[in-house]
Parts: structure tokens; C-alpha cells; sequence
């Protein structure tokens, strides 16, 4: 049987090394090879070994930045390099959607977008860009064949929006375990005592800054671990000059050794997650399947990805309250919830199969 052709486009590229779109690719290729000819594009700078093929799909490289205002230009090269040879592509993000309305009546390809979190709401973005996402979002919409939420408030969101249907369709966490403390303990002092710990990039719609301040206040007896893109912007390196000296709060930039950030993840007391845009936000749902007990900011997106079984917190007086009585919250029943959850919704092999069959379904 001859294979039909995908086209991914979106990502800075796999092997996966940047983030949750490039996570979700990774494990992807672990099924849709057999199931069709793949062909992943790539940033070219990223990966200066230019590998020809991974796990079964062809990868083709682009001269232009994955990401930023540069992304729209990355995108839109990757459609047009596509659009003409393949069956079905896969648009991850809505960076470069302002080309699918032109291309549109040139291509036999049906056009899959995922839209992502709803980005134009981010605070890292300034008016206009807003305003372009906002468009970016509806034309992908509007013109793609179909559409990919993450998150069912997401795809409640398209359906009143937009008046249109969309695959609901999670993202996986499989791909972490949990690793025993004992050959990091030299490295990572507080690996033998209960501390809070949080991964993410350091933005405002993350909510680091309120974190770190709260942790400031409270002398709860146990710190706060961050890991995050610091000096990524001037946002990012005021927190860690204002933050950086506090004696209980200790600070990383990112750390890509998966070991290593699964050491520190999964031997904390409770996983803090501030972010309030997005979809399925990823190290939130691995954050369950390493068996965290959770405390996140109280948005829909986190609640209907933990199905209501975390603790949240609406601001900085709530999240303080809750670190004041971090001892004596239920710990035990909260990882059983969550880990439970984390198997049967965020499996990858799941994930891969409701692609596939999102897939076959044009």
C-alpha cells in the first residue's frame, strides 16, 4: 500500500530539544511512520549536523528563526516548500497561518492547524503583535481543514468563537520517570529535605515573579527551586538580580540533560505551576505523571487539565495562604488522583493513535 505524505511544520525540529511542540513531534514519529511518508521541517541553525532522517521521517531545514516575529517568515517557507507534494500537513502553531488562505486553492493537501494556547492573550506580546496573532488565529481557522485543541476549554473556546468543531486531542507525558536522588546529592544539596520546585520560561503570564515573591515572605522552612530561561529577556534577568540572593530561594537556568531536570522534578515536595495562557500546558501534565502533588494558578486550562484534583490559587494572597499550610495539605491522595489521571489521559501511544485517526477521518 502506497503511504500518504505529511508534511509537520512549526517546530524548530526534532530530535526534540526546545519545547513542548518539539516534545510532541519527538513521540509522534514513534507511530505515524508506519502509517505515512513523514516529513519534518527544521530550523536550520538549531542543528548544524543536519541529520537527513529521523526515527523514519525525512527532515528538511529552513535558513530562518522557529521562533518570534521570525517564526511567520519560518512558517510560511515551510508551506510553501510543501504545499504542492503533500496529502495532509500538519501546521503547529498559527505563526504562519496568513499563508494558508493564499495557498489554499493550489494544494490537494488538507491543512491541519493546531492552534496552540490562545497566544495573541499573552502579556510578552505588545499591541500589534497581539493583534496579528488574533488575526493569525482566525484565518487558521477559517481556512484549515480542520483544527487541533489541546484542552477542551480550548475547543470550547473555537466552537463559541468561531462557530466551528475541533479534534480535542491532549499531549502526552509518558516520555518522563521518575529518577532516585542518590548519585545527585553532591550536585543538589536539598535533594534530602522537602522543597517546592517549578520549570518554565521565565515570562509574565507564567506568574514566576508572584511566586518568588510570595516564597520571599514566607519563611515556610523549605525553599523554592526555579528552572528557567533567565537571560532570554530583560524581564527574565531583573527576577534573578532581585531574587538570586534570597536564602531560600535557589535558582537554575535551563537544564536540557533530561535526567538531571527529572531528578529535581520528581523529588520535590510539591510542583508549583504559575502559568495562566495556554492550552495543555506540558510540564504541567508530566509534572502528573511523575507523581507530583500539584499546586497551580486557578485558570481554566490548569483545572481541566488536572480535572479539578490540584490545589490553586487565584493571586498572591492565596498562594501565600497555601504555602503557609503546605505541611499539612493531603499529599498522598493527591499524587494517587493525579498519577491515575496522567496513565489513563496523557499516554503518547494514545496521543499518536487519535492523530492518526484525525488523519484518516479527511
Amino acid at each position: 500500500m502506497i503511504k500518504k505524505k505529511l508534511a509537520i511544520l512549526g517546530i524548530v525540529g526534532v530530535p526534540a530539544n526546545y519545547g513542548g511542540f518539539e516534545t510532541l513531534v519527538d513521540n509522534l514519529l514513534d507511530l505515524l511512520p508506519k502509517f505515512f511518508e513523514v516529513t519534518v521541517f527544521c530550523e536550520s541553525k538549531s542543528y548544524p549536523d543536519k541529520l537527513e532522517s529521523y526515527k523514519g521521517a525525512k527532515l528538511i531545514y529552513v535558513n530562518k528563526k522557529a521562533n518570534g516575529a521570525q517564526s511567520i517568515i519560518f512558517d510560511s517557507v515551510s508551506l510553501l516548500k510543501s504545499y504542492k507534494n503533500q496529502d495532509y500537513i500538519l501546521l503547529l502553531g498559527v505563526s504562519g497561518a496568513i499563508m494558508i488562505p493564499l495557498l489554499k486553492p493550489f494544494t490537494k493537501a488538507k491543512i491541519i492547524t493546531h492552534i496552540d494556547g490562545l497566544e495573541w492573550k499573552r502579556d510578552k506580546w505588545g499591541w500589534f503583535a497581539k493583534k496579528f496573532l488574533k488575526f493569525s488565529e482566525s484565518l487558521a481557522v477559517k481556512y484549515s481543514d480542520g483544527v487541533v485543541a489541546d484542552n477542551k476549554h480550548i475547543q470550547e473556546y473555537i466552537t463559541s468563537e468561531y462557530g466551528k468543531d475541533s479534534f480535542l486531542i491532549a499531549y502526552g507525558a509518558n516520555h518522563v520517570s521518575p529518577v532516585e536522588p542518590d548519585s545527585y546529592r553532591k550536585k543538589f544539596s536539598f535533594l534530602d529535605s522537602p522543597y517546592v520546585f517549578t520549570v518554565c520560561r521565565i515570562e509574565p503570564e507564567n506568574n514566576v515573579e508572584m511566586q518568588l515573591r510570595a516564597f520571599k515572605e514566607c519563611e515556610i522552612g523549605m525553599p523554592y527551586v526555579v528552572v528557567g530561561n533567565w537571560n532570554a529577556n530583560d524581564y527574565g534577568m531583573k527576577l534573578y538580580h532581585e531574587y538570586s540572593k534570597v536564602k531560600n530561594i535557589i535558582l537554575y537556568n535551563p537544564i536540557y540533560e533530561m535526567e538531571e531536570l527529572n531528578v529535581l522534578r520528581s523529588n520535590c515536595f510539591f510542583y508549583l505551576h504559575g502559568h495562566s495562557a495556554g492550552g495543555t500546558n506540558p510540564s504541567l501534565v508530566e509534572a502528573m505523571y511523575l507523581r507530583l502533588p500539584v499546586i497551580a494558578y486557578g485558570v481554566n486550562y490548569n483545572k481541566e487539565t488536572t480535572f479539578g484534583k490540584a490545589l490553586y490559587f487565584n493571586g498572591f494572597e492565596e498562594l501565600k495562604i497555601l504555602l503557609l499550610q503546605i505541611r499539612e495539605l493531603d499529599r498522598d491522595q493527591m499524587i494517587e488522583d493525579l498519577s491515575k489521571l496522567a496513565k489513563k489521559n496523557y499516554s503518547w501511544k494514545a496521543i499518536s493513535k487519535k492523530y492518526v485517526k484525525m488523519f484518516e477521518s479527511f
